[in-house]
Formats: structure tokens, C-alpha cells, sequence
């Protein structure tokens, strides 16, 4: 269909769908060079079990970015699966993932036989969907819920990625910085200082405010961070879900969220670029007071800040609720073993193992299943002073109202404001507007 239909709802999500035919219209302005030339598809079946053979030995590769969870996971499915070994290739940044994904697709070799995506270049990844297995089974109908599916559906029908986790947004504190600004620390206190329910980004700032001038130290990270969970609670920031267009430039949303981070970053932020190695080290010198933290977060907060204590995390989000990334698992057509590589997906993927991923990096679950279980509900994080981590991100992920809509220029449009931000907090080569004006030459570049 040309245009979007009327939202549709699943568990307090607004879920816009727009087809992905649309998509494949824009594909010259999506930034990725991939030959004409598909390969050809491969229905990988999915039992869940691995397809080889009697003793036959098969090695499989998945390639990951960040934190999945799945060492220890990992190590199971080859305890379980004799037959099977696999290497996992993990980097840090999604960037990175994805610049090497565009690559080895293009050169048709290369891929793991399962390659992890992140949800703000999946837009762009659906243009070239024959690249990519039909993961559809019976195994796992209905697993996800309807948004996360959705959203790796091509225009054809086919599931060409599993759903991993979602990014529902608590904020994290360091509760021993709070209170030497003289701020609230217990963790439901703290969600009643940014307003509780009623919390909003201006209330946020207004907190930063009192503890610089308590401390005169940074209150946040980066004020990329800040843009990422504001712009996500905009349900079509960039793009317009009816004709595609980019709309970003005009928007005087995305200019308001931009100028009001910015202005609060001057005073507030730690002036650093998430990933970054300053941005690493800082954990461990009491570099910032708090963080937004999405349920994936939490396991680099604790790797980061190892042996720091104080850290804690209130149940609460300004504008109510947001969600920030989610993955995907999708097995390329270059594999040569389709139907092992999906039975492992599905099993990293299943919600019993989604399940144990969030206990072991807090990588919420994106399966039904998953969401009401007690072993997630129930699940505490000693690191954050013991707090309920599961009950916390289940309330945010219910307090989400908007998915935003991501078309194929999402991310190239998203990658052009993130360096906009970054000449004025981090590299302090620009004020407000003269990057906002680069933003604009850069948007209008992508035609």
C-alpha cells in the first residue's frame, strides 16, 4: 500500500505501518553501495534444533556489537549440540558492525552465518531483504511482539531477522553523587525528583541544573545520549511515513529537542562521545551523575564502572516512557549452513534464553512469553543496589505510546544529526546554529 494506515496498538505501543515497496524506491539514498545482484534466498527451515547429521562437525559463526548476553548462552547451545561450534565475533560499537555487514554484503562473501542488526539501520537492510533467509516457521509464530516483527517484515512477507531484546528507558544515577549535591537517593525518590509519572525533559534539566550548582560537575554523559531518548518518543522525526520524504530539516520538533539538549549540555554534560574510549574511562572517575539507561545498557554501565558502587536505577522517563535500539538476529544468504544457522538463532531467541540474556547484560526481552514470566518480573541487579531491574524496565516498557517511524533514511539523517551534536558538546568546533546549519547542508546532500 502508498500510505499509512491508522496506528495500531500492542501493550501500549503505537505501531505505524508503511510498506517496505515504498522503500525499495529510495534505495539510491540510503548510503549503502550493495551490487544490483541478489543472491538467491534460502528457506532455512526452523525447528530449533540444529539440521546437521550424525557426528557431522559444523562450525558457525555470529557476529554481534555491544553487549547480547549470549557468552554463557553460547557455551550451552554447543553442551546441548555436540556437533556444533561456534565462533562469535563481537564488537563494540553498532557502527562498526554495520560498516562491516554493508561491506561484506556488497562483496556477495564474507558474513557470519548469523549477523546481528540494530534497529535504526534494519530500514535499510529491508530494501535488499533477498539477501537475507525467510526465517517464517511455525516454531515461531507469534513469538514477538506485533511492533518488533513487524518491523523485519518485508513488503513480500518474509521474516528476515529475530527479534532479540528491546530498549525500554529507566535512568540510571549514581546515587552517592546525589548525595553530595544534596539530592534525594533512594530510587523511588528519585523518580519523584524528575516528577514521577508526570516526569518531563524540562523537569530533567531543572535537576541537572540544581546538582551543577551543587557540585559543579556534569550531570549527564553526553548530550547525544540526551537527543537519542528524546527524538525516539517522536513518532516520524525524519521521515514522512506516507511519502517518504525527509522532513527533518523543517521540523520544528527535531530543531526544539536539538537546541534545548545543546543548551543544557554547557553546563550539564561530560562532554563525551558514548563509546568513545574518555567516555569508557569515566566510570571509574565519578565522570557523570546519571545516564539514560535502555535495559541493554545496564551490562555496559556495569562492565564500565566495575568495582565503583553507588550506581542505582529509578523507575521513571521523562515524557513517560521511550524505547532506544533492539536488535536483530538475520541469517545472510551467504551462509552455507542455513538451516543450523537459523535453529540457533531461534534458540538465542526463544524466551527462555531471551531471559537469561537480560539476567546476564539486562537485555530486555522483545518475545511475549518472555514479558510475563516471573523469572523476568522478579529479576534484581546487585550491581544497582539490588534494585528490581525486571519490575523497573516492564513498567517502562508499558509506559512506551510511540514506536517511531524509521524509514530508509533514518539512520544516514540520525548519523548527520549525532555529528551535529558532537561539534558542539564534544569537539567544541561549532556553536548551535552553525552546526545546525551543516545538519541541514548534510540532510539536503541525501535528496
Amino acid at each position: 500500500m502508498g500510505t499509512a494506515t491508522t496506528p495500531t496498538t500492542d501493550k501500549g505501543v503505537i505501531v505505524r505501518k508503511t510498506t517496505r515497496k515504498m522503500w525499495a524506491a529510495a534505495a539510491g539514498v540510503t548510503g549503502i553501495a550493495l551490487l544490483a545482484t541478489a543472491c538467491g534466498s534460502s528457506d532455512g527451515g526452523g525447528s530449533g534444533e540444529p539440521a546437521a547429521d550424525g557426528d557431522e562437525q559444523i562450525t558457525l559463526s555470529i557476529a554481534t556489537f555491544n553487549q547480547f548476553g549470549y557468552e554463557d548462552l553460547i557455551t550451552e547451545y554447543e553442551s546441548l549440540n555436540p556437533n556444533i561450534k561456534i565462533e562469535h565475533n563481537k564488537v563494540a560499537k553498532s557502527d562498526d558492525a554495520r560498516a562491516n555487514l554493508n561491506t561484506r554484503l556488497a562483496a556477495g562473501s564474507g558474513l557470519s552465518d548469523i549477523e546481528a542488526i540494530e534497529v535504526d539501520w534494519l530500514p535499510e537492510l529491508l530494501v535488499y531483504s533477498d539477501k537475507f533467509n525467510d526465517l517464517k516457521s511455525d516454531e515461531v509464530e507469534g513469538r514477538w511482539l506485533d511492533w518488533k516483527e513487524d518491523q523485519a517484515t518485508d513488503a513480500d512477507g518474509r521474516l528476515i531477522a529475530y527479534g532479540t531484546d528491546a530498549g525500554p528507558e529507566a535512568i540510571a544515577y549514581r546515587s552517592d553523587l546525589f548525595a553530595a549535591a544534596g539530592l534525594p537517593t533512594d530510587r523511588a525518590a528519585v523518580a519523584e525528583l524528575f516528577g514521577g509519572a508526570d516526569a518531563t525533559w524540562d523537569k530533567y534539566f531543572e535537576v541537572g541544573d540544581q546538582y551543577y550548582a551543587a557540585t559543579q560537575k556534569p550531570f549527564f554523559d553526553s548530550a547525544g545520549a540526551i537527543y537519542q531518548g528524546m527524538i525516539n518518543q517522536v513518532e516520524a522525526a525524519y521521515e514522512d511515513p506516507e511519502t517518504l520524504e525527509i522532513v527533518a530539516a523543517d521540523s520544528k520538533e527535531v530543531k526544539d529537542i536539538y537546541t534545548q539538549v545543546l543548551t543544557a549540555s554547557a553546563t550539564q554534560s561530560a562532554h563525551y562521545e558514548q563509546w568513545s574510549d574518555d567516555w569508557v574511562s569515566s566510570f571509574q572517575n565519578d565522570g557523570f551523575a546519571t545516564m539514560l539507561a535502555p535495559g541493554w545498557m545496564l551490562g555496559v554501565i556495569e562492565g564500565n564502572a566495575a568495582g565503583v558502587t553507588g550506581w542505582d536505577i529509578a523507575d521513571v522517563f521523562p515524557g513517560g516512557g521511550g524505547n532506544w535500539g533492539g536488535s536483530f538476529l538475520t541469517v545472510p544468504t551467504q551462509t552455507e549452513h542455513p538451516e543450523e544457522a537459523q535453529a540457533l538463532a531461534a534458540w538465542l531467541t526463544a524466551p527462555e534464553q531471551q531471559i537469561k540474556a537480560f539476567k546476564a547484560q539486562g537485555t530486555f526481552p522483545s518475545q511475549k512469553e518472555a514479558l510475563t514470566s516471573p523469572d523476568l518480573t522478579s529479576a534484581v541487579n546487585e550491581f544497582f543496589n539490588g534494585a528490581p531491574t525486571g519490575e523497573i524496565l516492564a513498567n517502562r516498557a508499558a509506559a512506551i505510546e510511540v514506536a517511531p517511524f524509521k524509514g530508509p533514511n533514518y539512520f544516514a539523517v540520525n548519523d548527520a544529526m549525532g555529528s551535529a551534536i558532537l561539534r558542539v558538546d564534544v569537539q567544541k568546533t561549532d556553536d548551535i546554529e552553525t552546526s545546525w546549519t551543516k545538519f541541514l547542508e548534510a540532510v539536503s546532500a541525501l535528496g
